[in-house]
């Protein structure tokens, strides 16, 4: 659906965006991820048609961004970091507003206006004035300007920025069921949105794609060993890591707190595969200990994007 080929944005002499290259399919929730200023911003910024790349391609649905602006926008609906919401109009009357720039039809925008105060949760303060509102109901109310036309795709830039815990589980509640019907490209720098919100991560550090995978994919992808946690009753430590060190694929054993005072409870390195956790088991298996826990420890999305991102 959306093409991204060699992208470029210089501004002067500063690269924000180096030939950038990779696609979106329709219905994904794309997170596009990466720290402060790595240029999530100005690619959304030319993917809208607020700004021009100084090289490269963007086609949405074949409609090239620097040939036909016009039909890209009416195709996307766009929610910037900061929202574009007029304080003193009541929330109704901006969503009004809204619709009519979009040229709904005067039948179509009231049930659209309708339509939207459900989907985004908004009906308690339709007349109320936007500036009396809480972040949380002012990003709702932004979602809501944003799909007033009914586009098939939408950008947001930081959706949950500012917002407490409560408020962004309402808004990525929000952008799921949205997902369900609608291709949406999200930026965000929360990991947690995007291993809760996303089918798929793009991850750019300093202009460039460092990743582009599915969370559970990407999790996968740093190095090639993995974790498993263990638990044992009646194995002091001392035999327990001379006999598992000695266990072909295992790297570092680390001994974990435990809730349990009878419990020995551990952290094992070792390569990635089914044979080494057969290995660990069976030698196990011809001790006198009590086999509690044994379980892959998956690595976090944060420990990955740190690792791709971190400085050189």
């Amino acid at each position: 659906m959306i093409e991204i080929e060699n992208l470029t944005k210089y501004y002067g002499e500063l690269c924000a965006l180096d030939h950038i290259s990779f696609q979106i399919k329709k219905g994904e929730v794309l997170g596009l991820l990466g720290p402060n200023g790595a240029g999530k911003t100005t690619f959304m910024r030319i993917l809208t048609c607020f700004l021009n790349p100084t090289s490269g391609t963007v086609k949405v649905k074949n409609l090239e961004i620097s040939q036909n602006p016009e039909e890209i926008k009416s195709l996307m609906g766009y929610l910037p970091e900061n929202a574009p919401l007029y304080p003193e109009m009541l929330v109704y009357d901006y969503l009004d507003y809204t619709a009519d720039i979009r040229q709904l039809g005067s039948g179509n925008k009231h049930s659209r206006i309708k339509d939207l105060s459900n989907i985004c949760a908004i009906n308690e303060v339709m007349h109320k004035p936007v500036g009396e509102l809480s972040r949380g109901y002012k990003q709702r109310v932004g979602l809501a300007q944003a799909m007033m036309g009914n586009p098939e795709i939408l950008v947001m830039d930081e959706p949950t920025a500012g917002l407490d815990p409560n408020q962004i589980v309402e808004i990525r509640g929000i952008i799921r069921e949205i997902g369900k019907e609608k291709t949406v490209i999200m930026s965000t720098h929360i990991l947690s949105e995007a291993e809760a919100t996303c089918d798929r991560v793009v991850i750019i550090n300093r202009g460039k794609i460092v990743a582009d995978s599915s969370v559970q994919d990407l999790k996968q992808s740093i190095g090639n060993e993995t974790s498993l946690h263990l638990s044992l009753k009646n194995a002091p430590f001392e035999q327990v890591n001379e006999i598992l060190s000695g266990v072909n694929g295992v790297s570092t054993i680390h001994r974990e707190p435990s809730d349990d005072i009878n419990a020995l409870d551990l952290n094992l390195n070792c390569e990635i595969g089914e044979q080494v956790r057969i290995d660990i088991y069976q030698a196990i298996k011809k001790q006198d200990w009590v086999l509690l826990k044994f379980y892959p420890k998956t690595k976090s999305l944060e420990n990955v994007f740190r690792a791709l991102t971190k400085e050189s």
